[in-house]
């Protein structure tokens, strides 16, 4: 083999593995008033090297997701967004005290190297001094979530939780990524909870990713297995 070839070989094979790692991933302040809109921002690209795609790199048809807000009443509300210059952006406003959780999914047209794509992304609004979250109003395959009235400060612990289909993900690996890039695996326990200390302030993010073996055809195109990703974004001060 030349080593011509092998080069290529291994930048092919690079950039298949690099492309997979992608992630989408939602931005907003995680404390909202009353009366005021609320900016929702959503991304994709590698969060960890701060590689944000440009919107006519997206791959596929990942900028057809859906992004909605559930309300602390339960209501689903579908968000529309609009183009930013490396993201896209939705508001809405909230009219009451409470927890809303901004969610969204998106199953990718195109089959990627035998694997179906499947994303999921949401974040927490507090909206008041104090909250109660439903988690399960998030209907998300995956889905990661903190408490609304956590205390999120580089130094003390940090609690986060992990549900796959609407139950506690037991002993699921988790990837927690710095505002500088360093990442920390972190296992899910019997509750789907797994903790850390930031050390740094800034944003973090929350990644949840497996892949499941499993056969079937999607928009014509066989797949082999089902590779899921949900992120969560939390604010360190």
């Amino acid at each position: 083999m030349s080593s011509r070839f092998t080069c290529m070989l291994a930048l092919a094979l690079f950039t298949a593995i690099n492309s997979f790692g992608h992630a989408l991933w939602i931005e907003t302040s995680p404390v909202g008033k009353k009366g005021q809109a609320q900016e929702v921002r959503v991304f994709w690209g590698e969060f960890a090297d701060k590689d944000i795609s440009p919107l006519d790199k997206w791959f596929s048809d990942t900028k057809s997701y859906a992004l909605s807000v559930i309300t602390p009443d339960g209501k689903v509300l579908p968000l529309q967004s609009a183009p930013g210059k490396d993201h896209y952006k939705a508001f809405f406003t909230p009219d009451q005290d409470g927890a809303y959780t901004v969610v969204m999914k998106h199953v990718v047209r195109d089959v990627y190297h035998g694997s179906r794509l499947d994303y999921h992304s949401s974040a927490v609004v507090r909206v008041g001094a104090s909250a109660q979250l439903d988690a399960a109003a998030n209907q998300n395959v995956l889905s990661v979530y903190t408490a609304p009235n956590a205390t999120l400060k580089a130094g003390q612990n940090i609690d986060f939780y992990t549900l796959k289909e609407l139950k506690p993900a037991v002993g699921q690996e988790v990837e927690v990524i710095a505002p500088n890039g360093w990442g920390k695996k972190l296992w899910a326990d019997s509750t789907g909870k797994a903790s850390f200390t930031p050390i740094w302030p800034g944003r973090y993010m929350v990644e949840v990713a497996g892949t499941k073996e499993e056969k079937g055809d999607h928009n014509g195109k066989a797949y082999e297995k089902i590779w899921r990703c949900a992120t969560y974004c939390i604010e360190v001060k």
